[in-house]
């Protein structure tokens, strides 16, 4: 039986013109004062082959810490070694206000842009991703602000993260430039955006997928229900084949969809940052991608 395509070795981030690792690193619980041991996870994700970086302006509350304490975290790295930004796609996001809960006006785009650039000690990013949609902003309005960023060289490239088909849509029809990136969570427990027009609408606009909560929220991790320990079973299965661990084989499952889904890797151990490469050796012939997707849906496909 014939084997999926491996995965690319580096891939287009949409039609930005960016090119990126297939695996990202993301920064969710980059968090301490510890310089030294931030900037060894950011190397870490350098040996490991990783260049896109994935953090957002809200990361940090919930590591009790104050918003944007990630990105100053990471702005203090950048600063005592200024040639790791030169190796770096970094991508960040914003639009989530705590108490709001969302805002997309473009005043507060506009201040949330210039904001985490302050707090990263950058000039620019290559992706500034809205975080979550907001109902109450017209998209033309959103996308007033962000061309405005993109036409100032403070982003290079947009991309939409939790956005439905439809809302992508609405805001790229008021866009001269396309929407390089969609961010949904996906993971062989999340199978929303295989069935939601996500994948879909990626694939047909040339879109990147930098898929969050690769694990399932830690769940392929510790199986602790039925479902997740029959995902996790045919996990294991491919992973002793290849001699690589569990998540290595679940961020491989992710990445055989032609879509090219980047997984975005959320551990902040360097060791295991290190294991990222494991994702690329497993092969997936259809039956055994298809019998890990009906095992998550617990039901056998018509």
């Amino acid at each position: 039986m014939s084997e999926l395509p491996a995965p690319l070795a580096s891939q287009p981030l949409g039609k930005s013109g960016i090119t990126v690792s297939p695996i990202a690193w993301g920064m969710w619980r980059f968090a301490g004062d510890d310089v030294r041991a931030a900037r060894a996870k950011v190397e870490a994700a350098f040996e490991a082959g990783v260049t896109l970086f994935d953090t957002a302006d809200i990361y940090g509350p919930d590591n009790g810490e104050p918003f944007g304490a990630s990105e100053l975290l990471l702005g203090r790295v950048l600063a005592e070694a200024p040639s790791l930004r030169d190796r770096m796609v970094l991508a960040t996001k914003g639009g989530i206000v705590m108490g709001t809960p969302y805002e997309s006006s473009a005043a507060y785009l506009t201040s949330a842009i210039d904001a985490s650039l302050t707090r990263m000690g950058v000039e620019r990013v290559e992706l500034w991703q809205i975080h979550r949609p907001d109902m109450l902003t017209h998209p033309q309005e959103a996308a007033r602000a962000l061309e405005d960023a993109h036409k100032a060289g403070k982003i290079a490239a947009i991309g939409v993260s939790n956005h439905t088909v439809s809302q992508t849509a609405a805001l790229a029809t008021y866009l001269t430039i396309p929407i390089a990136s969609h961010q949904p969570e996906f993971s062989a427990l999340k199978l929303n955006p295989l069935s939601d027009g996500v994948m879909d609408q990626a694939m047909a606009e040339d879109m990147a997928v930098l898929a969050w909560s690769p694990l399932g929220g830690g769940r392929l991790a510790a199986p602790a229900d039925e479902r997740s320990k029959a995902v996790a079973a045919l996990l294991d299965a491919k992973a002793a084949a290849y001699e690589v661990s569990r998540t290595a084989a679940a961020y491989s499952w992710i990445m055989a969809h032609p879509a090219r889904p980047i997984p975005i890797v959320g551990t902040q151990n360097p060791d295991r940052i290190r294991e990222i490469p494991q994702a690329t050796k497993p092969r997936w012939t259809r039956a055994d991608w298809y019998a890990v997707l009906q095992a998550s849906m617990g039901e056998s496909l018509p």
